[in-house]
């Protein structure tokens, strides 16, 4: 499985380790609590993890009237370490006053770049062809990016339409190491790639930046099993290891991401989404068990 090298942030002698809690909508109120378990059975390999539940999303924005409330900014700004958040059913029409909060959030914290890592799998992909300005932008900025700070000079950029992208990652997907697409491409060809892996379910993410970072299973709020207490905790489990290992804690993010490996190749607990029979918290336990 995959183990990426991120950028780590510098790590001081912590006490404690506090973590924002942002489940948000649908099956997030299910998987950030398993994922919440799962790190506080790491024990000594992170320092003690003190969990702040805040609120945010559809739901959020229904009772108050504001999707992410300035609360929820304030207290990841200036209490929080790093966060974990769920999935946000959001409407597929326009309501007035109401904005994405994951996409509000990455804008407060400045967490520029969303990892989203698959298997062991920069190509830059765009479709400049067509929108020459936007994307003609993005590519040139990317392959800008060694000549401007001096650095990555051994790194080959390559590049490939979107469309053309979706195709040659079902066909050739050992082709790709690492894809740096925008928003829109990034979302199309991760759902793409988790079919590869046999669910969304699966996928892990971290939304990074030079100071913060937030976990964030892919898949999305899933209202059809919502409280059916069968969602995959796997991906908000991998999410947790992300931002662990990004702040440097390895030894607890590998401990992770070996228990769900083990449990996975097993496939004596798998979710419906991964034709198995087994609830959200047998998966849970079978992944403790491991730990």
């Amino acid at each position: 499985m995959f183990r990426a090298p991120l950028r780590t942030f510098a790590t001081s002698a912590r006490q404690t380790l506090k973590i924002g809690l942002i489940p948000a909508d649908g099956i997030g109120k299910e998987v950030i609590p398993a994922a919440k378990e799962a790190i506080v059975a790491l024990g000594s390999d992170i320092p003690k993890p003190q969990f702040i539940d805040l609120a945010a999303g559809w739901e959020t924005f229904t009772r108050t009237g504001v999707a992410l409330p300035e609360e929820t900014v304030q207290v990841l700004k200036n209490e929080c370490d790093c966060a974990l958040f769920g999935s946000v059913s959001s409407p597929s029409r326009k309501v007035i006053g109401y904005s994405s909060p994951i996409v509000a959030l990455r804008k407060e914290l400045d967490l520029y770049a969303n990892i989203r890592p698959v298997l062991s799998q920069l190509t830059i992909i765009h479709k400049s062809n067509v929108l020459s300005i936007t994307d003609g932008l993005f590519r040139e900025t990317v392959r800008g990016v060694p000549d401007a700070t001096g650095k990555y000079g051994d790194v080959t950029i390559a590049e490939q339409l979107v469309d053309s992208a979706v195709y040659r990652l079902f066909r050739e997907p050992e082709i790709f190491d690492v894809m740096v697409a925008p928003n829109l491409y990034g979302d199309i060809l991760s759902d793409a790639a988790a079919a590869l892996v046999g669910s969304l379910g699966l996928i892990p993410s971290v939304n990074a930046g030079d100071n913060f970072v937030m976990g964030e299973p892919v898949h999305g709020s899933a209202p059809d099993i919502e409280g059916k207490g069968i969602a995959n905790p796997i991906a908000s489990i991998r999410s947790a290891a992300l931002m662990l290992r990004h702040l440097g804690y390895t030894k607890g993010a590998d401990r992770l991401d070996t228990a769900v490996d083990q449990v996975v190749r097993e496939g004596r607990y798998l979710t419906p989404d991964l034709k198995g029979t087994s609830t959200t918290r047998e998966v849970l336990d079978a992944v403790l068990g491991k730990l």
